[in-house]
């Protein structure tokens, strides 16, 4: 038997680019983005989804929700193996400003070495992410599950499943409100699909 996981990016926040939000208190989604969670959820409604999973962060409880209420399902189960990097003293600065720093730059051409100042290392975030998978495709074999979170945190699952490495992050695109599709069974797992967005 195999598990199929929907990996949903959150929906949009209003300052979406303008700022690393990571794991700052109160974005949540603005009008848009609820527009953009709620087409989501109709497309997940397709599906005959058994669970749904998030991210504490608030945009990701959001889009959560809005995915079981029309799944007609009991509301998501917040695990901290969805949460969003921890990004340490980056949080909250504008990405104009961090693209002239040097650490964030070797952030970004090494993340399979790099931390965040005072945060977490994507090492970690892969584990984490990929410890949960685990667990849940051992216990719920046949079943359809939806896990929300962040970029990054897909990216890492999907990295580990291609056989890739953590530095080739930006050679994916997990775009806000998307749906990414891993299959995991006994022989391993698979990417079924990649970045769907719903138009």
């Amino acid at each position: 038997m195999t598990t199929t996981f929907f990996l949903v990016r959150h929906a949009a926040h209003d300052n979406l680019g303008s700022f690393l939000a990571g794991r700052m208190c109160g974005i949540g989604l603005g009008a848009a983005g609820q527009e953009q969670a709620a087409r989501l959820a109709k497309r997940l409604a397709r599906e005959k989804i058994d669970e749904v999973y998030t991210s504490p962060q608030e945009r990701t409880r959001q889009t959560a929700a809005a995915i079981a209420t029309a799944c007609a399902l009991d509301p998501p189960q917040v695990h901290t193996a969805l949460d969003e990097v921890d990004f340490g003293s980056w949080t909250g600065r504008r990405f104009d400003d961090l693209n002239g720093d040097q650490r964030w730059q070797h952030w970004n051409a090494l993340r399979s070495l790099g931390r965040a100042p005072g945060g977490e290392r994507m090492l970690d975030v892969q584990h984490r992410v990929l410890g949960l998978i685990e667990t849940l495709a051992g216990n719920k074999s046949g079943r359809k599950i939806v896990l929300v979170s962040h970029s990054d945190v897909i990216k890492a699952a999907v990295t580990y499943v291609l056989g890739s490495s953590l530095d080739a992050w930006a050679r994916l695109d997990v775009a806000p409100g998307s749906l990414t599709v891993l299959v995991a069974g006994d022989w391993g797992a698979k990417i079924a699909a990649l970045n769907e967005v719903v138009p």
